[in-house]
């Protein structure tokens, strides 16, 4: 039997000692980031992602081995185990496997066999079932088990019963229910129906005479049915071709040639299939579809919410943050370069010409005073309103100050939250919702990762999944992109502090409560002071943390301290001082240690080829941001109306959201358009994540428009502006 180091080398196609090397350093306590980035001779340079599936998939492996164990035993303790269900259970390559093979065994509930097999009719159940070729007339061999005393009456009675045993011990085969498992899989249609005769025109009205077959179902439908199921909208059903599958069963059970009993027995098959098989193996199906369609949308959610994170900054520059609203007005925040609050006010821009007039005088002398460079506008309620305000407010300023429209999801939760309570103990619950749509345009990161990554809203159907599953994968995400663009040890808030490789809650307040005490870190060796920071989490979060002060510029790079002495090797190897570093003179870096030699260099400095590429490209650029390197966020001066828009317009946008069917982009309209997923590109694509991620800039051209009902098709297919799909 494979290992599963075996296993999983095979499955993830990788070397079997990087495997091994990736658990061992996974038990050791070490974080996924910490061992991607700093550990890559070690693991053959798997990214994150890889060494998380790895992760994934170990601890599924192990539930595994454990679970057979605990299957063993119980059959073990009932004095059933033999040698054959012992290597079937060790061979059984899933928990569902497993969990057939262990049907037989199990505790159940009282069925109808039970009562049955309390009768006394277990043996002619048995009797019946072998169809041994003398096997007497099923009703002349009842005969011997009618019992008044036992509750058997007559021969039908006695008929009845060891049929019922017999219907169990065929849903109960393992190697039946793997079959039918299998015909369900890839014969049967999933259908759903309006669950009232008249339905309302709703979401699902896409649903109300809906069929597909299972293995071609998309997920985000099984999550739309498995929603308009339980919302008393739709009946949902898994459907299969009944001939068919009792076809497939006969062949299992009826031995050939032909005895007395093989009639009792195929009528037993029927009932086995129609009572106990089909239901079950439907009700399988349907959760096996869910799992898959909620690890599918998990995933989704996690594609969209790393670019969504890793959005370039608008850093440097004082900002306004317009929190839109009717009734309460738009909540008004002033934030200066580094994210300190500088200005608040309340103004009312959808409450009359007048309150619009005053609210653009009070605009403008915020914007003046405190020199606004470029104001934030959340895309809430009333943003549309606020939008066309802005407008009218910017033009007097000819372009030096621009607006961009921010996803405000999460908003509200943080601002409500104990967290923006003791960040802004004297602005109400409103005022801090400003406050941080103003720094999600200055660092969407920093601000980003005070906010339940759940609550940020670039998924579909994120309230149905499994919640643990969800928090657990979008915080590896959230950890990834943190790591990656890595911290300024002397600025960072506790939350974000919260997100490095290595700290926890208690840690990343003591940092904060140490800066405060202590002034600024002058080091990233000064991080061993703070309390309850030991040598194993220093290890851990050393890399990921930036001290800009630092006499080191290593300090203010990805370079682990661990690898101080190869970076100060190689700068020698390539006549270079540390102060040329600091200079940013390093641009010959490269081509002076291809000509030294990269595997002679590494040994040179005790490392393994990628630590000395990556401790070069540090070298090369001391304190870079790597988000930096992506598209500019898209900041507009004027504003469109949806009547404004006519089919074959070409426009800019921001891609917003990626699901299964398509992407909703902003165009500057408050209404996302929506371009179907064939009409991304010109060549067949599975998904829309295969081209676009959220946060792409994009150029679309309207197809169609819907004033009344809001919606708005895009295509990215020039020229196919009149195709209908």
């Amino acid at each position: 039997m494979e290992s599963i180091t075996q296993i999983l080398a095979r499955e993830l196609d990788r070397r079997e000692e990087h495997v091994q090397n990736v658990v061992r350093l996974l038990d050791e306590g070490n974080t996924v980031p910490f061992i991607a980035r700093y550990r890559k001779e070690m693991h053959g340079s798997m990214d994150d992602q890889s060494i998380r599936l790895l992760a994934d998939r170990l601890q599924y492996l192990r539930n595994l081995e454990a679970r057979r164990a605990e299957v063993k035993n119980s059959v073990q303790s009932q004095g059933k185990l033999t040698e054959e269900l012992a290597a079937a259970i060790d061979e059984a390559a899933t928990l569902a496997e497993v969990e057939d093979l262990y049907r037989p065994y199990k505790q159940k509930r009282r069925t109808r066999a039970t009562v049955a097999r309390e009768k006394g009719l277990e043996e002619l159940a048995l009797t019946l079932f072998r169809q041994e070729p003398d096997c007497p007339e099923p009703e002349k061999e009842a005969e011997k088990y009618v019992d008044p005393e036992k509750g058997v009456e007559s021969v039908s009675e006695a008929l009845a019963g060891a049929s019922d045993i017999v219907a169990e011990l065929i849903s109960d085969d393992a190697a039946i229910r793997k079959k039918m498992r299998e015909l369900f899989t890839h014969r049967a249609e999933i259908a759903s129906v309006a669950a009232k005769k008249d339905p309302e025109d709703t979401v699902y009205r896409n649903y109300y005479a809906f069929r597909s077959s299972v293995s071609k179902i998309q997920g985000h439908q099984v999550l739309a049915l498995n929603r308009g199921e339980r919302e008393g909208i739709l009946k949902v059903g898994v459907e299969m071709n009944r001939d068919e599958a009792l076809l497939i069963l006969r062949v299992s059970v009826v031995k050939k040639p032909r005895c007395a009993s093989s009639d009792f027995v195929r009528a037993a098959s029927e009932d086995a299939y129609d009572r106990l098989i089909a239901p079950s193996v439907g009700r399988e199906i349907r959760a096996t579809l869910t799992d898959e369609a909620n690890e599918g949308a998990i995933a989704q959610f996690a594609l969209n919410l790393k670019p969504l994170l890793m959005q370039p900054p608008v850093k440097g520059f004082v900002t306004m943050g317009l929190d839109p609203g009717y009734r309460m007005g738009c909540k008004v925040a002033v934030v200066d370069g580094t994210g300190k609050v500088l200005d608040t006010t309340v103004v009312y821009p959808t409450h009359g010409e007048a309150r619009r007039k005053e609210c653009i005088e009070k605009l403008t002398a915020l914007i003046k005073k405190y020199g606004v460079k470029h104001i934030a506008i959340g895309n809430g309620t009333a943003s549309r309103e606020t939008e066309q305000m802005t407008v009218e407010l910017l033009a007097p300023f000819r372009g030096e100050t621009t607006y961009a429209i921010v996803n405000e999801a999460g908003a509200s939760v943080y601002s409500a939250s104990k967290l923006a309570a003791q960040e802004f103990p004297e602005y109400d619950t409103n005022l801090r919702s400003a406050v941080s749509i103003a720094r999600r345009l200055q660092d969407p990161l920093a601000e980003l990762v005070k906010i339940d990554p759940k609550s940020i809203g670039v998924g579909q159907y994120q309230h149905d999944m499994p919640q643990a599953r969800l928090g657990e994968t979008l915080d590896g995400v959230v950890e990834d992109c943190v790591n990656a663009v890595g911290v300024d040890l002397n600025t960072a808030s506790a939350p974000l502090l919260t997100r490095v490789s290595g700290l926890n809650a208690g840690t990343a307040a003591n940092i904060v409560k140490y800066r405060e005490e202590n002034g600024s870190f002058r080091s990233r060796k000064e991080l061993l002071k703070v309390p309850k920071l030991g040598a194993k989490a220093y290890e851990q979060c050393a890399g990921f943390l930036r001290v800009p002060e630092s006499e080191t510029v290593l300090d203010n790079t990805a370079v682990h301290p661990e690898s101080y002495a190869a970076a100060e090797t190689l700068l020698a190897l390539c006549g270079y001082s540390m102060s040329e570093v600091k200079a940013g003179k390093l641009s010959d870096l490269k081509n002076r240690l291809s000509a030294y030699g990269k595997e002679r260099a590494a040994a040179a400095c005790g490392v393994g080829v990628p630590t000395l590429m990556d401790v070069a490209g540090e070298l090369m650029k001391p304190g870079r941001d790597p988000r930096d390197e992506l598209p500019a966020p898209v900041l507009r001066t004027d504003v469109l109306e949806i009547k404004d828009l006519k089919p074959g317009m070409e426009l800019k946008g921001t891609v917003r959201n990626v699901i299964d069917f398509g992407a909703f982009v902003d165009i500057g309209v408050h209404q996302d358009g929506l371009v179907h997923v064939s009409q991304i590109c010109d060549h067949f694509i599975r998904h829309p994540s295969e081209v676009l991620s959220v946060g792409d800039v994009v150029t679309v051209w309207v197809k169609e428009v819907d004033e009344k009902k809001k919606r708005i098709g895009l295509t990215m297919r020039r020229g196919k502006t009149d195709r209908k799909d």
